[in-house]
């Protein structure tokens, strides 16, 4: 039903709405009754089998075998005598867990940030540093948002407190559920899931600054950046890829062209674009904003319009976009923000604004403006659903 971050589903099982609730016809002892069968059942099979514990079933391949589907018109291709043949296993070798996994934490970078910002975490003073990051770095500025939330709460610290500037290629997830406090900047570029579950912090990324190439025209960063981000803001100078800011329901990016499916899911939050999108732009969006640049023209066949509508800027908008294009390029030194901000008055009307219907009608309930909306979140989501309801 595309409800359930609406807390509204239908059949009352994504809500916590008691009247809605009251609509599931199903019972939590049903459910019980589902497990406690399909145990006795498997105590059966495995008596069957001569088997007391499910440890002792693990490995034992030569109990198993391949059905038939030699009539199958795919799976009669499909051979597994390799990973069901016991003599082909190397008796050494565990069938099961027998060790606990090493997951590399002792090496994460985020230690050295910890110790950099020792004086940050305790008397809130600023902290500077630059520092070299390479592609094995994942989920760089993770360990340190925990740890500011652990002492601050969710309030975290005063904006951009915490200033790390990186140089070269940030592995996944680069700033990862960051929150405020913390200010990431790098200098080349990041993988996929750059600013995943972001929460109040500030991503900045920029190609080298000897770079040779249009940053506009070439990615900065990887797939799925900005996935789930509630807060925050970030400007990429570059392209990202493909599913933008889907479920975004906070954050102010901006980004220099971005691939398929945009602003899938997004409930908040804006978004400015100053380059081409790929297909399916905003399918699923509810809420928040986009504005795109839509140079050649080709922007609205590529907008998924099952919940969004398409309008020109009001003046409103036009202040908004010309506020993040300055920080844009304060922050990126963009060429292309510049360029648009240089020429704003002539390439305004290119610009094409992405709105929820139902987001739009909420906010005339509210009789709130977008700017309303940037300056108070709490204003948006759960009053504005009763009050549409009444």
């Amino acid at each position: 039903m595309r409800k359930c971050h609406l807390n509204t589903c239908p059949v009352g099982v994504a809500t916590q709405n008691p009247d809605l609730r009251a609509l599931y016809t199903g019972n939590p002892d049903h459910v019980v009754h589902l497990f406690y069968f399909l145990a006795e059942e498997l105590r059966e099979i495995m008596a069957e089998l001569g088997f007391r514990k499910i440890n002792d079933m693990v490995g034992r391949v030569d109990l198993l075998e391949m059905r038939d589907v030699s009539s199958h018109w795919k799976y009669k291709n499909l051979d597994l005598s390799p990973i069901l043949s016991y003599s082909n296993q190397d008796s050494s070798v565990p069938v099961y867990k027998s060790e606990e996994q090493d997951h590399g934490m002792a090496d994460q970078l985020d230690w050295k940030l910890l110790d950099l910002a020792k004086d940050s975490l305790l008397n809130q003073k600023e902290t500077y540093a630059e520092l070299p990051i390479i592609n094995v770095n994942r989920t760089v500025g993770t360990i340190i948002s925990n740890e500011i939330t652990k002492k601050y709460g969710e309030k975290g610290l005063k904006s951009d407190l915490i200033h790390f500037k990186f140089s070269g290629t940030a592995g996944q997830s680069f700033g990862a559920f960051s929150v405020k406090g913390l200010k990431l900047e790098i200098e080349g570029d990041s993988n996929d899931y750059i600013g995943k579950g972001m929460c109040g912090s500030t991503i900045i990324a920029y190609p080298f600054r000897n770079s040779t190439f249009v940053a506009s025209e070439n990615s900065i960063v990887g797939n799925v950046s900005f996935y789930g981000a509630t807060s925050g803001e970030a400007y990429l100078a570059g392209m990202a890829g493909e599913r933008f800011c889907v479920r975004n329901s906070g954050a102010k990016i901006v980004v220099e062209g971005i691939g398929d499916h945009g602003c899938e899911y997004m409930t908040g939050g804006i978004v400015i674009i100053l380059g081409k999108t790929g297909r399916n732009f905003g399918a699923g969006m509810s809420g928040g904003v986009a504005y795109v640049l839509d140079e050649k023209n080709d922007f609205e066949s590529k907008v998924n319009r099952e919940m969004v509508e398409i309008t020109d800027l009001s003046q409103e908008d036009k202040v908004i976009i010309k506020m993040f294009l300055q920080k844009h390029i304060d922050f990126t030194h963009s060429v292309k923000g510049k360029s648009v901000l240089d020429n704003f008055d002539s390439v305004s009307n290119q610009f094409k604004k992405v709105l929820p219907t139902d987001y739009r009608n909420a906010l005339a309930v509210r009789k709130l403006s977008i700017t309303d909306v940037m300056n108070d979140k709490n204003k948006v989501y759960t009053d504005i659903q009763i009050e549409l309801k009444k």
